[in-house]
């Protein structure tokens, strides 16, 4: 659909149609808001990542009435994770749903193609009252040349033809690779290591319908999850330079480095893969969230904020920030979005609340990815006290992955559960020393208490403090 020439200014702009561009749309036109969408490609998009949804997630689809955009994709629910570590498995499901029935269902996820949940996300917002979409780039945002404040955006569309659109407020949620986020934050986006992804045809899973961590020696997680009835998605991690995908040099790595920690069920399906597809790769980056102090303009999503994929956060974040922001800015509260003080009180609610969720799960998987990829004497303690603690089970088990899946908005529960697998992992590696390693054990116990604490004690800061 194309915005009408004569229909020049509109409550909302928002920039992006990714995950939270349709979504925040679709909310502002329930509440009566007139929208604007502006995507630069409204073609199916196809991307490696962004294709598993937490239960948290799937809780934030349903308080924006789009629970439906899950259907008809052949999407597969989530039931939990496998973690296997050196060959040997810990199974980790989803929590209950009430804790006080033991025996009651657990929350799910799903999985699905990234592209056709997208598709129905803007087809959903497409088919809301008061939103128009506009297939255009925006070449530039309008500024107000005496306050700064931020007036609309200008666009130019594949014929070439520039139009100014206008709004009170503007959204900015057009991605990983924003265009104009630098212009508002000071925050950057920092790589951490790069994937590589395939995608297995009938995969025989140790655990159908569980998303898969799978940690070998060569300190490179992989992950395993279903996309479809037929379809799994396997991402490789690889640290430090990304080998040549041209000169064959990345499907030897994938070859070595991957192919031997694999379950035997798996590997066919892997080595029919690498035989046969282009390998897909992406760099996994980190940028913690940053307050917008433009008057008129808000970052959302990945334009906002982006965490390690390993834990699949991402979808969950940026629903549940859509949720929030359209709560906090709901016409009760601010009925005119021209009202900047408003709207900025508003907004500053929503950088200091959206941290219960935000942070949880952008520091456990920061914290949990130096664990599994880490390659120190040290970060391999922790590695290995982490996977005995989850065999643990009940309570070892469930604060954990409530966390994980985006059910349990607590940082002190993170906090408390990090350095529970601290001290237990001291404790199992002064119990396998034994009295003749004891000495080493004993100075060990300091050295693994100081890793822990530089691996998650920044994160946890980056994300507590207001700047």
């Amino acid at each position: 659909m194309t915005a009408p020439e004569d229909n020049r200014e509109f409550d909302v702009i928002v920039v992006g149609a990714g995950i939270a561009g349709p979504a925040i749309a679709s909310g502002f036109g329930k509440q009566g808001r007139s929208v604007l969408v502006v995507e630069r490609d409204l073609k199916e998009p196809d991307r490696i990542v962004g294709e598993l949804l937490q239960p948290g997630g799937m809780r934030a689809l349903k308080k924006l009435g789009l629970e439906s955009c899950v259907e008809g994709i052949d999407a597969v629910e989530v039931d939990g994770y496998e973690v296997i570590y050196c060959g040997k498995p810990v199974h980790i499901p989803y929590p209950l749903i009430d804790p006080q029935a033991p025996k009651g269902p657990r929350v799910k996820g799903r999985s699905f193609h990234h592209g056709r949940f997208v598709m129905n996300l803007r087809k959903a917002a497409q088919e809301t009252k008061n939103v128009e979409f506009l297939e255009a780039s925006v070449t530039q945002v309008i500024r107000n040349p005496h306050t700064n404040h931020v007036l609309g955006v200008k666009t130019v569309d594949r014929a070439g033809t520039e139009r100014h659109y206008f709004a009170k407020l503007t959204v900015m949620s057009d991605g990983i690779q924003s265009k104009f986020r630098k212009e508002y934050t000071s925050k950057r986006p920092v790589v951490k290591s790069h994937f590589a992804g395939l995608i297995l045809e009938d995969a025989d899973l140790p655990a159908p319908r569980h998303g898969h961590v799978i940690i070998g020696k060569s300190h490179q997680p992989i992950l395993v999850y279903q996309v479809g009835t037929h379809e799994t998605r396997i991402l490789c991690d690889i640290a430090g330079k990304m080998p040549s995908n041209g000169t064959g040099e990345l499907k030897r790595h994938l070859e070595g480095n991957v192919m031997p920690y694999l379950p035997e069920s798996i590997k066919p399906s892997f080595a029919k893969a690498l035989a046969t597809q282009r390998i897909r790769t992406m760099a996994a980056q980190f940028l913690p969230a940053g307050v917008t102090q433009t008057v008129g303009l808000v970052l959302l999503g990945d334009a906002l904020n982006i965490r390690h994929p390993l834990t699949g956060g991402g979808m969950t974040v940026a629903l549940s920030d859509t949720v929030l922001l359209l709560d906090l800015l709901r016409p009760e509260l601010v009925p005119d979005l021209a009202n900047a003080q408003a709207v900025d009180r508003q907004l500053h609610k929503f950088f200091w609340q959206r941290k219960q969720l935000g942070s949880v799960i952008n520091v456990l998987a920061q914290a949990l990815y130096s664990l599994f990829a880490g390659s120190d004497e040290n970060l391999e303690i922790l590695r290995k006290g982490c996977f005995r603690y989850f065999e643990l089970g009940g309570p070892c088990i469930d604060g954990p992955v409530s966390l994980l899946a985006g059910v349990l908005p607590r940082p002190f529960v993170l906090f408390c559960h990090f350095f529970q697998v601290a001290f237990y992992a001291i404790f199992l590696n002064l119990f396998d020393h034994g009295i003749v390693g004891f000495p080493k054990a004993f100075l060990q116990m300091f050295t693994v208490i100081w890793t822990a604490c530089v691996v998650f004690l920044p994160m946890m800061w980056e994300e507590a403090k207001w700047w």
